[in-house]
């Protein structure tokens, strides 16, 4: 296995390396090119240089420096040129080969040499080519200039292509230096918060959700990650939290009325009370309790099950929300809590028996929850092809730190859990997925002694 760090710096390496092999190499040929069309062009101003330095060193009688063209065939020597001067009868005036026989042999093995061991298939030969001197439209002479053609390469010539390429190899290693530098920061400030992730989804594994992610990324792929986890942290802490508070609640539930059960059987049992009509049937009350928790707990289990199932049927809602109203009137006159209902006529398709229990449930709390003299509204309304349900109440409400886990089961932001609030924190919870598997939604909100809104939409 490769690490995220090495498979990183091995990559910038590549592309380094790749990089300067293709400038490199697209860079001697262009540079080649150019070079081979500078040398041709310096060799042939070169010679039409020394031909006028020659010509110019013959007066109109015919007379001639000697000693110039000497010194001119020499310099013209030492740059790769065997010259040979005639006059204008072609008897020859001075002759390179003839002043320095050996020194041209020499000379020409080198330029030779050169060519071969920069182009190993080089075709070059010697090459000369006459060039008439001319004085007042008059031809005075000539001079023969003799070369390695069509060019050649002076040592100079090398020592800078050598240079060059020196200079390539120089930025290739600069250049790979730098990808490792550069490979190894990128690879640690990628790695670095990829390990902690690493190291925090271990812990979470290991049951340890207080931990968090405090690594600060300017990656977008790698602070989602980061955040997602911390998320994820999170919800399994809370998790954890209702698990746990889920047993002490199911306990909680069912001690009392087994606790109840237990001592008025044994007290019975013992003679101590005498098994009255009365007191059995107290006794069959908390039977009932105690099956009833397990009815809503078979019941909350079913509904989010996968194979929950819906039994549709298309009828009146508004109807049906204006019956349970006139069910729960009673109750609330007994509280002295105002209840309104402002209906809409309106068929729509869905589990009637369901979405019954989503109302019935909303109306209980909402009484449960508005001290005497407050007020509940229901509102039932369209919009955008939905059926919208608002239950608004002027109860106690539900705090900030509650109120996105109501929907929760066995959530209860009364922590009390007094019979008179009642319930186990299962009612909401069989909302919500009652809601969902109608493809609607439910959304809360509510502020502490100011009260709480429900809206249900549900699809048409």
């Amino acid at each position: 296995m490769v690490t995220l760090r090495k498979r990183l710096v091995m990559s910038y390496i590549m592309v380094a390396m790749i990089c300067v092999f293709l400038i490199g190499i697209f860079s001697n040929i262009f540079l080649e090119k150019q070079f081979k069309s500078y040398v041709l062009s310096a060799h042939e101003n070169k010679v039409k240089g020394v031909v006028a330095s020659i010509t110019d060193q013959f007066s109109k009688d015919g007379d001639v420096n000697l000693a110039f063209i000497e010194a001119v065939g020499v310099e013209a020597l030492e740059n790769g040129l065997i010259i040979s001067i005639s006059n204008s009868n072609d008897e020859i005036i001075w002759d390179a080969s003839v002043y320095d026989s050996g020194r041209c042999e020499a000379i020409l093995t080198n330029m030779a040499k050169n060519m071969m061991d920069r182009y190993s298939n080089w075709k070059g030969k010697y090459v000369e080519i006459k060039y008439p001197m001319v004085n007042a439209n008059n031809i005075i002479g000539s001079v023969k200039v003799g070369y390695y053609g069509p060019f050649y390469y002076s040592d100079n010539d090398l020592a800078f292509l050598k240079k060059l390429n020196a200079l390539f190899i120089g930025v290739g290693t600069v250049s790979l230096l730098m990808a490792i530098m550069v490979g190894l920061i990128m690879a640690s400030a990628l790695a670095r918060p990829l390990y902690k992730v690493i190291k925090a989804s271990k812990g979470i594994r290991r049951g340890e959700y207080k931990n968090r992610i405090n690594e600060v990324s300017n990656v977008v792929e790698i602070k989602n990650l980061i955040d997602t986890i911390n998320d994820l942290a999170k919800t399994l802490e809370n998790q954890e939290y209702l698990r746990k508070r889920l047993t002490q609640d199911v306990a909680h539930e069912l001690r009392t009325p087994l606790t109840t059960l237990q001592s008025h059987m044994e007290a019975m049992i013992d003679g101590v009370w005498e098994p009255t009509i009365e007191r059995i049937k107290s006794c069959h009350e908390e039977s009932i309790r105690i099956n009833k928790l397990v009815g809503d707990l078979e019941k909350l289990s079913r509904y989010e099950s996968d194979k929950f199932l819906l039994n549709k049927s298309k009828f009146n809602i508004g109807e049906l929300i204006g019956n349970i109203i006139m069910n729960f009137e009673n109750e609330y006159m007994n509280k002295n809590v105002e209840l309104k209902y402002k209906s809409l006529s309106k068929c729509i398709t869905g589990d009637k028996d369901k979405i019954s229990q989503i109302v019935v449930n909303l109306l209980s709390n909402a009484l449960k929850y508005t001290k005497e003299g407050g007020n509940v509204d229901v509102i039932l309304e369209e919009e955008s092809k939905n059926i919208v349900l608002t239950v608004r109440d002027t109860g106690i409400g539900i705090s900030k730190e509650d109120l996105p886990h109501i929907f929760e089961r066995f959530y209860r932001a009364d922590k009390s859990r007094t019979r008179i609030t009642g319930g186990a924190g299962i009612g909401l919870a069989i909302v919500r997925s009652v809601i969902e598997a109608h493809n609607g939604k439910v959304i809360v909100e509510s502020n502490i002694n100011e009260g709480t809104v429900f809206k249900v939409f549900l699809p048409i």
